[in-house]
């Protein structure tokens, strides 16, 4: 374990909820906020050295590290701005929601027109990464700053990568999902077609993992997909919120306007809030 500190997680949604369970495991003290209270109060009642805090103030009073881990720039900027003026001197606030590399500019200049240390921070991965501590973070910032949120992120994370000095953590999380959902509508694809073929799954998969071609998470994705099993991991409204970050960033492929199309349309079928595994629910598994 690395040296343990007080953490305040805000935001306990799943990857939020799974960062404050690993870090109050790991010996920290976590204060986990959350807009609606009954959330944080839940996930504590099950989890060592996790307290719901009912106050925004109360949670970052004190801590050393604050993490963000909400939906999108805007509930970041709302909530950072009502409360940072209340965090430590010396603490340092790690930015982990994935907000695009726009949003993640106007966090750092919040960050800054107070003197607060930033970490532009996304991770790769979601809750089960982060129940292990497996998750890989996309650091942006100084590197002193880094140093000093270090023992909480390494608890966290299986990889601490610092990829840059200003928002480039942001930019590489965008780059890093959109090739997470093309391969998984790739996949789908791939297995309507192994269909057409008759060619069994097994058959595909055990081709794939005896050579250079297999990614271990797109083949996780084939039994979900068979099963029609869409146990929220990673929502497919969020894949589509990040492709929509990415186009705003940059002019679309047309393979990622077709990416961004089965996202909406797996929406609007239904399932925003199954795993991105879901975009193969049009596809007829076979028997």
């Amino acid at each position: 374990m690395s040296q343990a500190s007080t953490v305040a997680v805000l935001g306990a949604g799943a990857l939020g909820a799974a960062m404050a369970m690993r870090l109050g495991e790991t010996g920290h003290e976590v204060r986990l906020w959350n807009r609606t209270e009954e959330r944080a109060r839940a996930v504590a009642e099950q989890a060592a050295g996790v307290t719901a805090v009912r106050a925004l103030e109360d949670a970052v009073s004190g801590a050393s590290v604050v993490i963000t881990v909400l939906r999108d720039g805007d509930a970041v900027t709302e909530v950072m701005s009502d409360v940072i003026a209340r965090l430590d001197d010396d603490a340092v606030w790690v930015q982990a929601s994935t907000v695009g590399p726009r949003d993640a500019g106007v966090l750092a200049g919040l960050a800054r027109d107070h003197g607060v240390a930033y970490l532009d921070a996304p991770v790769s991965g979601s809750t089960a990464p982060a129940r292990q501590g497996r998750l890989v973070w996309l650091v942006a910032g100084p590197e002193n700053v880094l140093a000093r949120a270090r023992p909480v992120l390494d608890d966290l994370g299986s990889s601490v990568l610092h990829v840059g000095t200003d928002v480039e953590g942001s930019a590489v999380k965008l780059v890093v999902n959109a090739w997470m959902a093309a391969s998984t509508v790739a996949m789908s694809d791939v297995l309507a077609l192994c269909d057409a073929l008759g060619i069994d799954h097994a058959t595909f998969v055990r081709v794939l993992e005896a050579g250079p071609l297999a990614m271990p998470y797109e083949l996780q994705k084939v039994g979900a997909m068979d099963d029609a099993s869409y146990a929220p991991g990673f929502a497919v409204q969020l894949a589509l919120k990040d492709i929509d970050l990415a186009a705003a960033a940059a002019t679309p492929s047309p393979l990622l306007e077709a990416v961004r199309d089965r996202l909406d349309a797996t929406v609007a079928a239904g399932h925003d809030r199954d795993d991105l595994a879901a975009v193969d629910y049009l596809r007829k598994p076979p028997s």
